[in-house]
């Protein structure tokens, strides 16, 4: 069994590990990679635009299982040119993927559906935008706003009044973004539930908490992700049933009665309100870092797991039982190039990274890899924004903690920064 991974992150990393962990032979190849992914797998020079050129690996190499990480393929139809190439594709087809593409669109599917969600707008003229705004927005009230497309984590400016939400309506518009949403600004907390799916079954897939903001105490710009942990303590059976029960049935049924039932890893941002959960966002793949803290917990063949699901809706798969996973937390950290979200230096050498890696006895202590490449000498070097996640397993959320910044503790290159707040909110009641 062959089996490629599409991507480059710390997201890809969690899944090439996750399924070099298998029992079932394979041979794992990624495109294109990074550092840390060369280790566990075979990377390859392939760009996902290049569709002809992945087709042809795929039979070159006897590929029969891609997995695909990041959005932007999916959302491209990435896995739709594989499947008609008779390739087998863990991820959605490019109109299911609108669930992410277009948060128009599955505003739309909310409506629709009678799926929980804050108060919305979307628009396509910043006048009728701001005019709405008005119409809906006290002066003093809170707002998001929020870019249509995909904008890898960085399309949604919390604005603290209707001047400063004026303001950003303007903004995204002079970006070039073709529709902008206006959403009401929920109370609560924010948690990630992921669900392995197939047609309208769904297999729930843990959760997590991410931390978005560059600065700690959630202070500053909106970033891919700069930590996470998993499970969530403020997590119940009940508000498991009604995500499972509320918001993903509904949205796989009405994709499903579209004739584009949805495959592989559907990811639902909720908030935590007083008056139950309430959706913010899909994502349409495992999320980044999330992946990071949710796949180290994992106990079940993961190669065995999306084998399965990648099989047609309509085709009968294997029974699967519930994935089995480490009762233990996982927390992990994001290191990150100085500069992120903006604009970031490249080509720093690390320190300390490979060394943290094998610091732990059976893998407790995960490095992932993000942006990274190995320069002409051989030397570990940043190459992104997002460059490192040190993911720990442990005891309890306090000793996981703990063991992951002692990793960070670890790591050096010039002009590394991270949070040093993640976790640290564990316990604490409803914001």
């Amino acid at each position: 069994m062959n089996v490629l991974v599409i991507g480059g992150g710390g997201r890809e990393h969690a899944l090439c590990r996750a399924v070099a962990r298998s029992a079932i032979p394979h041979r794992l190849y990624c495109a294109p990679g990074n550092a840390g992914i060369a280790a566990i797998a075979r990377c390859v020079p392939l760009d996902w635009r290049d569709s002809d050129g992945v087709i042809a690996f795929c039979r070159d190499q006897d590929v029969r299982l891609v997995v695909i990480g990041p959005e932007a393929p999916l959302a491209a139809g990435l896995g739709d040119i594989l499947r008609a190439a008779g390739v087998a594709v863990v991820g959605p087809n490019k109109e299911a993927a609108r669930l992410e593409s277009s948060k128009r669109f599955m505003r739309e599917i909310c409506v629709a559906e009678g799926i929980p969600a804050p108060r919305h707008g979307s628009f396509s003229d910043g006048e009728a935008a701001k005019s709405w705004l008005a119409e809906q927005f006290a002066v003093s009230e809170a707002a998001v706003v929020k870019a249509d497309g995909l904008a890898a984590g960085k399309g949604v400016i919390i604005a603290a009044d209707r001047s400063e939400a004026s303001t950003a309506i303007d903004a995204l518009f002079r970006q070039g973004h073709a529709c902008v949403l206006i959403e009401e600004r929920l109370r609560g907390r924010e948690a990630s539930f992921f669900f392995l799916c197939r047609g309208e079954d769904a297999l729930p897939f843990g959760e997590a908490r991410d931390y978005k903001r560059i600065g700690e105490d959630d202070t500053g710009a909106n970033t891919g992700g700069m930590g996470a942990y998993s499970p969530l303590p403020d997590v119940n059976d009940a508000i498991r049933a009604a995500v499972s029960e509320g918001i993903i049935a509904p949205a796989l049924r009405a994709m499903t009665q579209r004739g584009t039932p949805f495959t592989g890893f559907l990811y639902a941002g909720v908030m935590l309100t007083a008056s139950g959960p309430q959706l913010l966002e899909f994502n349409v793949r495992l999320g980044d870092p999330e992946a990071q803290v949710i796949l180290p917990r994992l106990r079940s063949d993961f190669l065995a797991l999306l084998l399965a699901n990648a099989t047609a809706p309509e085709t009968p798969a294997p029974s699967l039982a519930l994935p089995l996973w480490d009762e233990r937390g996982c927390l992990g950290v994001v290191m990150a190039s100085a500069g992120y979200p903006g604009a970031y230096r490249k080509g720093d050498v690390i320190s300390g990274a490979e060394d943290a890696a094998i610091a732990s006895a059976g893998g407790d202590v995960c490095v992932f890899h993000a942006g990274t490449r190995r320069d002409e000498s051989g030397r570990l070097c940043t190459d992104g924004g997002r460059v490192l996640c040190a993911s720990a397993l442990g005891a309890d959320m306090a000793a996981a903690r703990r063991r992951a910044y002692e990793t960070v503790a670890r790591i050096t290159w010039r002009g590394a920064v991270h949070r040093r707040d993640i976790g640290r909110d564990i316990g604490r009641g409803v914001a």
